[in-house]
């Protein structure tokens, strides 16, 4: 008997310890708190950020701005600062690589929820959005990777994922504390190409051209998907915050992107999915559209980029530049025919057989 005594005080011994711990670990990850899931950032800890799915949700909900950056990849090179200089916006950047018209909805779900206005006092006057066109083909629901859901959603309970995760722990509290090199929060997700790597043959090395279609495609057949990804995952936003100020840009793929289109002989239903969207983004007063595509000398120059869409980070300064001074923005349907007339003629003058046959080292 005294031995089952004993044992009993030392598993209550081991538990109250091991509670105590927990208690600890818990108390040391909601005071730090390096994924903001709870506070906004402690001032003097070396934050890292680099993680898109764990760390936006909680930085829309408890940082301090007034405009924000969503998107794809396309948006990651922006930096905050040019914002700050050039327009005068305190500027968050919520980039997720490959994003979907969902993942633009999840986040911006959080950006206007009502608590997290609240909370941030946070008036949004600003939002730049990426339209990727091919995107708007995918299923609605469909998010390129997996959320953490319990950084997402309100439930407490499911916290200690967050709260008793070991990488939390290591990577984002004790490493950065003991490194102390923080990340530049203007700079956040910057793509990890250097300057090296923009060039025509790191481009042609790493491009793979798709297969030819010979049959063309309905020239109406990407337009019903479009409709609902819009209309489901972006348009509600832009409807319910007429204070806020829509900047919708078309990046500047590499002619690259017009090879693909044309070798899979979807050119036509492209530039009807074009046409439909900017159409639907210009009914709407808060929205300012900008088109990036047809700057000739930058997307015919491969030496802009490090693979067929994505672009040198002086671009991402550049366009920063044109949403201050309205260069490249688009008006009106019939400007943007004319946009998209441009773009056929750079199409139709470009040799593509000499830059697909050529020899790179």
């Amino acid at each position: 008997m005294k031995k089952d005594a004993f044992a009993k005080k030392l598993i209550l011994i081991f538990a109250i310890l091991v509670a105590m711990m927990l208690i600890l670990i818990s108390a040391l990850v909601i005071y730090v708190d390096p994924f903001f899931h709870y506070h906004e950032p402690l001032s003097g800890f070396p934050y890292v950020v680099d993680n898109q799915l764990s760390q936006n949700p909680g930085m829309a909900r408890n940082m301090t701005y007034d405009s924000c950056i969503i998107g794809s990849s396309m948006t990651v090179n922006f930096h905050t600062d040019d914002f700050n200089e050039l327009m005068g916006l305190n500027t968050l950047k919520l980039s997720y690589s490959g994003a979907y018209p969902r993942d633009d909805y999840n986040i911006l779900s959080i950006v206007y929820d009502k608590d997290t206005l609240a909370r941030s006092k946070n008036d949004v006057k600003a939002v730049f959005m990426v339209l990727d066109i091919p995107t708007l083909t995918a299923a609605t629901d469909e998010i390129k990777y997996p959320l953490p859901e319990h950084l997402y959603d309100k439930n407490l309970l499911n916290d200690v994922k967050y709260l008793w995760n070991k990488d939390v722990i290591l990577e984002y509290i004790f490493r950065p504390y003991i490194q102390k090199k923080p990340s530049n929060m203007s700079e956040i997700y910057a793509s990890w190409w250097t300057e090296e790597y923009y060039n025509i043959n790191f481009v042609m090395h790493g491009y793979e051209a798709p297969e030819r279609v010979e049959e063309v495609m309905d020239p109406d057949l990407l337009i019903p998907q479009t409709k609902k990804n819009l209309d489901e995952n972006i348009l509600p936003f832009i409807k319910a915050h007429p204070e806020t100020t829509f900047y919708v840009f078309v990046p500047p793929y590499s002619i690259l992107y017009w090879n693909n289109v044309l070798t899979e002989n979807h050119l036509e239903a492209t530039l009807n999915q074009y046409r439909f969207a900017a159409s639907e983004f210009l009914s709407y007063d808060n929205v300012r559209l900008f088109y990036f595509q047809n700057m000739e000398e930058i997307v015919t120059d491969l030496n802009n980029y490090a693979d067929y869409t994505h672009y040198k980070p002086e671009i991402n300064r550049y366009m920063a530049e044109c949403f201050a001074s309205g260069e490249h923005e688009v008006i009106s349907n019939e400007q943007f025919e004319h946009e998209l007339s441009e773009m056929m003629r750079i199409v139709d003058d470009f040799d593509f057989d000499a830059l697909l046959t050529a020899e790179y080292y």
